[in-house]
C-alpha cells in the first residue's frame, strides 16, 4: 500500500510541475511541495494503521 500511494503522489507531483492542476491552494506549479506534504502524511499514515492493526 506504501508502494501504492508514493508512486500515486510521484505521478501527481510531476503533473502538478508540468500543468497545476488548478484545485485550492494548487494553482501555481511552486504548489508541488503540498503534494509532497500530503504523501508524507498518508505514509505514515498507512505505516501507523498498519502497525496497529495489522491489517495491511
Amino acid at each position: 500500500m506504501t508502494k501504492a500511494v508514493s508512486i500515486f503522489m510521484i505521478a501527481l507531483m510531476a503533473v502538478q510541475l508540468i500543468w497545476p492542476l488548478g484545485l485550492p491552494g494548487l494553482k501555481k506549479r511552486g504548489d508541488f511541495w503540498k503534494l509532497a506534504l500530503l504523501a508524507m502524511v498518508a505514509m505514515m499514515a498507512t505505516v501507523l494503521l498498519k502497525e496497529v492493526t495489522g491489517v495491511l
